[in-house]
């Protein structure tokens, strides 16, 4: 049973709802335009914002739906924390790289928001700030991405430490962690326009 609700996380996270949303709305492919990915971002430069809307909450709402699948399956099983990380972990996998589109999917920053708003709601909540005031500040999506991404682990940690949050086990550490490094990584190109100062910003 583990290893089907995985897979299954995993498939749902390959559903390329920003691939659909493009072709649905402009007839075109998204991985032809600007980032070549399918998060939202991309989705909104190719077909406006209202697009980047829907796939952003589309993105988001089966990461929360990975995460609830495998705990409403694991019940009380003593493994469910390890279950419900890894299921999260599978969905963002699913979407940087999904079945359907030969493996070339989106950078799991939407995905990854719904899995970890069910798993740590409060420092979800934290890391969504930490993106707003970043990208506010700069306008670049990408740094906010990455530097919410980087805060998410840091709050958890924190809230763990306080009693906040008081479930202590390792498995979700080792998710935020795993999902972390995937989606710095997925970044690697924007984190060099950064680096060079060519990268573009979101007005």
């Amino acid at each position: 049973m583990p290893s089907l609700i995985i897979a299954v996380a995993y498939l749902l996270g390959s559903i390329p709802f920003g691939y659909l949303v493009v072709r649905f709305a402009e007839g075109a492919d998204v991985r032809a335009t600007g980032s070549g990915g399918t998060g939202a971002t991309n989705v909104s430069r190719k077909a406006g914002k209202w697009a980047g809307i829907t796939t952003l909450a589309l993105d988001a709402m089966k990461g929360m739906a990975a995460v609830l699948i495998a705990q409403w399956f694991a019940g009380t099983n003593e493994h469910l924390a390890w279950l419900s990380a890894a299921a999260g972990f599978a969905c963002i996998v699913g979407h940087v790289f999904p079945v359907w589109l030969k493996f070339r999917g989106g950078k799991g920053v939407a995905t990854g928001l719904g899995v970890f708003f069910v798993l740590a709601p409060l420092a979800m909540l934290c890391t969504v700030a930490t993106f707003f005031v970043v990208f506010k500040l700069t306008h670049y999506v990408s740094l906010a991405s990455i530097i919410g991404t980087l805060s998410l682990p840091m709050y958890v940690v924190m809230f763990q430490f306080f009693g906040v949050i008081k479930n202590n086990q390792t498995a979700l550490p080792v998710s935020l962690a795993a999902s972390a490094i995937l989606i710095v990584w997925m970044h690697r190109a924007n984190i060099s326009r950064l680096m060079g100062g060519t990268e573009s910003k979101f007005k």
